[in-house]
């Protein structure tokens, strides 16, 4: 094992267990492929399933994994067309079974830091789907939940407001100003500090975070 391997095992090892401590059951994979099939075991066949704008979830090729499973109803927004299409698309992730995405930050102590243009990820994250699944690549972890916070503004803001070609200072420039743009990607700031229960209800959601290897 080499140092990084073991200083990424040591961490995962003690992000599972404060973040077990937040009611949330969490798993480390060290490869994208154990990372898919760790996904793929926590989705019960027949379940519906769906994602936010997660760069994560394209990258490891999960809606063509989920999709080649056929035991799956996958709600992919990126195959519909239309703006009306796509709103609907958003508010059908609310009755999913089972909601995929990632996170901006992580702080060590377990602290998942969001931030949304429209909302609707931190949404449904929040309330409406009875399982999220969390994919967070351990360069998200910041030391504690403001060094979490400032990595989202900073770091995850510019790039994600310039994959979407937003009309933002950040955009321009790879800096956050703290704008009040139009297009302002950082609308919408979450924190996820506590999951109120394992049990679900209609109401209730679990997560489960599973931590991947960046180098």
């Amino acid at each position: 094992m080499t140092p990084q391997e073991k200083r990424n095992e040591l961490l995962a090892q003690k992000m599972i267990k404060n973040l077990q401590r937040r009611n949330m059951e969490a798993f480390y994979c060290p490869t994208a492929v154990e990372t898919v099939k760790k996904i793929s075991a926590l989705i019960e066949d027949g379940n519906s399933v769906t994602w936010g704008g997660s760069m994560s979830v394209q990258d490891l090729g999960l809606p063509d994994y989920l999709r080649n499973r056929g035991t799956l109803e996958v709600l992919d927004r990126d195959l519909v067309e239309t703006p009306e299409e796509k709103k609907a698309m958003y508010l059908k992730a609310f009755t999913a079974d089972v909601y995929l995405t990632s996170a901006n930050a992580i702080s060590e102590d377990g602290v998942i830091v969001n931030i949304d243009g429209n909302g609707n990820r931190i949404a449904a994250i929040s309330w409406g789907p009875k399982k999220v699944i969390f994919i967070i690549g351990l360069n998200k972890v910041a030391q504690t939940t403001e060094a979490a916070l400032a990595r989202a503004r900073s770091t995850a803001a510019p790039i994600n407001a310039q994959r979407f070609d937003m009309d933002t200072p950040c955009s321009s420039d790879g800096v956050c100003h703290n704008c009040h743009s139009p297009e302002s990607i950082c609308s919408y700031i979450h924190f996820l500090r506590n999951s109120r229960t394992k049990k679900l209800t209609n109401s209730q959601t679990s997560w489960q975070i599973t931590a991947k290897t960046v180098n």
